[in-house]
């Protein structure tokens, strides 16, 4: 695929995922995909595919009304997606989730196989919790 078309399937990615249709979002990873959050908070560390689709089904319980995730800045090199963006939910707790994110997307035949995901550790620690 061409770096326009992969960025435009982060897009798509991150449309799906703020409606919380995350049928539609993980649908658009390959079968042995991964995603890596850094940091050492309660959602940090490498995820398979069906652990993804656990940790969003747990993202949907714990902030109802979903939480969105806003793309500011995509660049695209080869096969590989960088996108800097901001996130915006209420969670359940009364508190609020509002993270800033650098991801690096990794495509292959026309899905996303791997996320690397850069973000504020201790707002994550501060909301979700240790």
């Amino acid at each position: 695929m061409s770096t326009q078309e992969n960025k435009a399937l982060v897009t798509r990615f991150w449309e799906a995922f703020s409606k919380s249709d995350f049928a539609t979002a993980t649908a658009m990873l390959t079968e042995d995909a991964t995603w890596w959050v850094a940091g050492a908070t309660v959602l940090s560390g490498t995820y398979t595919k069906p652990e993804v689709i656990e940790l969003f089904g747990n993202v949907g319980e714990s902030a109802p009304n979903g939480i969105s995730v806003t793309p500011k800045l995509l660049t695209a090199e080869d096969d590989r997606v960088s996108m800097e963006a901001v996130s915006y939910g209420e969670i359940n707790t009364g508190k609020t989730y509002e993270n800033i994110y650098h991801f690096m997307f990794v495509c292959r035949d026309g899905k996303i196989c791997a996320v690397r995901e850069y973000l504020d550790t201790e707002h994550v620690t501060d909301v979700f919790g240790t």
